[in-house]
């Protein structure tokens, strides 16, 4: 995705997706998931495509050192904005890079990171293969590389529930689709994933759901109430559950992997 389509679509991202119910529970999983996996604090995190923080910002609350790489000036701003909310101390373990994440190498100088991560950037790439190549030439040895994408495999399930039928039916063996974002993404599957990964240097060691139920109660037509913390955190409870058990996780409609260079 190109700087301007970010530029229109960063207040609808960074300020009302992850506002919701869906987007809480994506925030809170992917960082229980990730604090199983990464080293200790104050290990450093590379996060492509990081776009306002919301999954880096935690991290660096947790003493880790972030480096937030995003192409888009807009999105980066928004990340400027809400990091001024968070106390010093938080601030100065963070640090900026504009750039794409196909040229993410070049643009942190060659330095190698304990951990790289890229969440919900390669449903944008109809090539996938340039962007994980690029992750595993940022990861130090022994390092994590930590990638989020939608699951091909459950290409289905969105519109299924919304009852767009006939939509549902070429889903099955669709690869492409146009997002909630309004824009084309293509899905991907862990085994197609480990295998770029494993071209590379680095082995898939677990791998992860992300939504299951709030996904599927969304597009039913359901309506959560983020003002509700109660409900949210037992939401999310049920929903990190789910995200390490089978089937559950394989229902996801997207998935987290997972994987580690060798020492």
């Amino acid at each position: 995705m190109s700087e301007d389509t970010w530029a229109a679509l960063a207040d609808q991202f960074a300020d009302g997706a992850y506002a919701t119910v869906k987007g809480r529970v994506r925030t809170y999983v992917m960082h229980r998931q990730l604090l199983e996996q990464l080293p200790p604090a104050p290990a450093t995190v590379l996060d492509v495509g990081g776009g306002a923080g919301h999954q880096s910002f935690p991290l660096a609350r947790a003493g880790y050192e972030v480096t937030l790489l995003d192409s888009s000036a807009a999105m980066l701003d928004k990340a400027r904005r809400r990091l001024d909310r968070l106390p010093a101390e938080v601030r100065a373990r963070v640090t900026f890079v504009q750039a794409d994440g196909e040229s993410a190498e070049a643009a942190v100088g060659g330095r190698r990171f304990d951990a790289v991560l890229c969440h919900g950037v390669l449903g944008y790439q109809e090539d996938p293969e340039p962007l994980v190549a690029q992750l595993c030439r940022c990861v130090a040895d022994g390092g994590l590389v930590s990638i989020m994408a939608g699951n091909a495999r459950a290409s289905a399930v969105r519109p299924a529930m919304e009852q767009r039928w006939e939509d549902a039916l070429a889903a099955f063996d669709a690869r492409a689709e146009v997002g909630v974002l309004g824009v084309p993404t293509w899905g991907n599957t862990v085994e197609g994933v480990s295998a770029l990964l494993r071209a590379r240097g680095v082995e898939p060691v677990q791998w992860y759901g992300v939504w299951l139920f709030v996904d599927w109660l969304e597009f039913g037509g359901v309506e959560l109430d983020p003002a509700d913390e109660k409900r949210v955190q037992a939401t999310a409870a049920v929903e990190l559950e789910a995200s390490r058990r089978d089937p559950y996780r394989g229902l996801s409609r997207v998935f987290h992997l997972v994987g580690r260079r060798a020492d």
